[in-house]
């Protein structure tokens, strides 16, 4: 468990997003308008070394974070990495509002007790006062967040492998959702006060999380992504994954591809969302989001977003960071405008050096 002394600055952390298809990395300096980048790096990883956002190859995971540390400065130290909001249980529970820190803490382990169903010995938990309860104002809300303790150990491992230090193990959907501050200004109007859906579309997991006034109120995945396009392409053309993966990416497909492989495709994708958004309109009592931020390697599809804006009814854009409040070198920026809406996730994580920290 954390302690509860509570530091004006974290350490500078390098985001580090460890995904089934690679490994996407970036370290950010803040300045007077936004944040700039000062390193990234994206390295391929070994297929099957990471299955639904667990890794079961951890050699295979430290040679590609070894790669990601050669295009980092020699002097960086530290990491924020995340797990997995499937592997994460969390519950708001309500607590006496005059509790100090340690009878919180105490009155936690009680309830985690009950909450989850294995031994506390094999899970670690964390908890954050979110606010006065809306019912009873001599309560707070209190979240709960618990995980096995084996699924932050592998990341934890494999980056001491080559000698940095994880500071921080975030739940992907928050990071995702407080990378929102880097494009709230390719919105129109005050989006920062609007209902906004960010939804990472990665390899084999699509990651949502709903921002609500700057914060992140609801966060899920959907096991699917674009690994389902590539194999509708390997399949389709007799193609090996290799050459689907490149003639994806190339473009260099069949002059029929959008009517057999992609419009299926974006059909199924346009479904999953469909059902995430009313599954968050159910429990939230909203009618609908202001808008919707596609980003993830998916996420530039041919008319992905024109598709979604039309079928939905909601504004939908691809997330690229450095229309919103992140810059970087002409160099750096050139290189990376094309991927840019696929280091959101990272982004997330590396703003946890700019937020309020505990130690």
């Amino acid at each position: 468990m954390l302690s509860k002394l509570w530091k004006r600055q974290a350490p500078q952390m390098v985001g580090i997003d460890v995904g089934s298809h690679e490994i996407k990395a970036i370290l950010l300096s803040k300045t007077a308008d936004g944040y700039k980048i000062v390193s990234h790096a994206t390295v391929p990883v070994k297929k099957g070394a990471v299955t639904d956002h667990e890794i079961r190859d951890n050699d295979a995971i430290t040679e590609s974070l070894r790669q990601v540390k050669r295009s980092l400065p020699k002097g960086i130290k530290f990491a924020s990495v995340a797990v997995s909001g499937s592997a994460v249980m969390t519950k708001v529970i309500y607590m006496d509002a005059t509790l100090s820190e340690e009878e919180m803490e105490a009155q936690i382990d009680i309830e985690a007790d009950n909450l989850i169903p294995y031994s506390l010995d094999e899970v670690s938990i964390d908890f954050e006062t979110l606010s006065v309860n809306s019912t009873d104002p001599t309560k707070v809300d209190v979240l709960l967040s618990a995980c096995r303790t084996e699924n932050i150990d592998a990341r934890v491992d494999a980056l001491d492998a080559i000698n940095i230090e994880t500071k921080v193990v975030d739940i992907e959907g928050y990071a995702l959702g407080r990378s929102f501050e880097m494009v709230a200004a390719q919105l129109p109007g005050e989006a920062k006060n609007k209902v906004v859906a960010l939804v990472d579309i990665g390899a084999n997991i699509t990651t949502f999380a709903v921002v609500e006034n700057g914060e992140t109120s609801f966060i899920r995945e959907q096991a699917f992504g674009g690994e389902q396009f590539t194999q509708s392409i390997l399949s389709f053309y007799g193609m090996s994954h290799e050459q689907a993966e490149k003639a994806k990416i190339e473009g260099d497909l069949p002059r029929n591809y959008m009517f057999e492989v992609l419009s299926p495709f974006q059909t199924q994708l346009l479904q999953q969302i469909k059902r995430t958004l009313q599954i968050y309109c159910t429990s939230s009592g909203k009618d609908k989001v202001d808008h919707i931020v596609l980003c993830g390697g998916t996420s530039k599809l041919e008319g992905m977003a024109n598709l979604l804006t039309n079928e939905l009814g909601v504004h939908t854009i691809i997330a690229d960071p450095f229309q919103g409040c992140l810059h970087a070198d002409d160099g750096v920026k050139k290189r990376l405008q094309p991927d840019i809406s696929k280091y959101m996730v990272a982004c997330g994580l590396a703003l946890r050096s700019y937020s309020q920290w505990r130690t």
